[in-house]
């Protein structure tokens, strides 16, 4: 009597298995290939997050078209199922790998980070299911699009992408004219002001911490240069999330 595993290898040739092996080897270049990117970035999801993401998308999408093949078409085993869905694992890719990228976004006070390297894994996935299901073309056609839209963005950024935020905290004897002389440095800048905490203290001088939205190419050096020309301002610190 033949058995199931011995029916599941008459189905595969030792060629398609080495096929199958190819798409695997292809979804983890086309996931480092993206999570290079990344991590040259200095991101949480790197090269390894997105090859085992890419991989293991590819690996479930083959299970999922080709692991029930015995139930589709061997009623010796499994009667009745001829209307099995073999997509339907596949599917649950596009649940799991959302919660990993819920995972991956955080909100920083004003400011949230993580939501383009959350939606690179998730792409990352669909390239891993694309070349998992045989769609070679589609799936370098994804990670070299997918790759050029992070570096291409990165370097010519548009809106709020050209922005990032930084912290400047300091204390001064002269509220009146630091508030004035701030003012002024964040309209010049095309800056924004997102949030404001003022500490009065006993002396009377007034402690002042700004969260600021700027243009990427600010950098520590010219916020500084910016507090130490105003009179009367002490204990100056500046921080930039880049």
């Amino acid at each position: 009597m033949s058995t199931l595993a011995g029916y599941m290898f008459g189905h595969f040739s030792l060629l398609q298995y080495l096929e199958f092996m190819v798409r695997i080897l292809v979804s983890c270049f086309c996931g480092a290939c993206i999570g290079y990117e990344r991590t040259k970035r200095l991101k949480e999801a790197g090269i390894r997050t997105h090859i085992i993401v890419c991989c293991a998308a590819s690996l479930t999408m083959i299970i999922s078209k080709y692991g029930f093949v015995d139930m589709s078409s061997a009623t010796e085993f499994f009667p009745g199922t001829h209307s099995t869905d073999p997509a339907r694992l596949a599917a649950q890719i596009i649940s799991g790998v959302s919660f990993l990228g819920a995972g991956i976004i955080f909100r920083n006070g004003s400011s949230v980070r993580g939501l383009t390297t959350a939606a690179g894994i998730w792409a990352t996935a669909a390239i891993g299911l694309a070349i998992g299901a045989g769609m070679y073309v589609i799936g370098l056609l994804g990670t070299l699009i997918i790759a050029a839209i992070q570096i291409i963005m990165h370097r010519f950024t548009i809106g709020t992408d050209s922005m990032m935020v930084g912290t400047i905290s300091c204390r001064t004897e002269q509220p009146e004219q630091f508030r004035k002389a701030l003012d002024e440095y964040v309209t010049k800048n095309k800056m924004q002001i997102l949030a404001t905490k003022v500490k009065f203290n006993e002396d009377g001088s007034e402690t002042y911490q700004f969260t600021l939205r700027m243009h990427v190419d600010t950098t520590v050096n010219d916020l500084l240069q910016f507090l130490e020309s105003v009179e009367h301002v002490k204990a100056i610190s500046c921080e930039i999330e880049k």
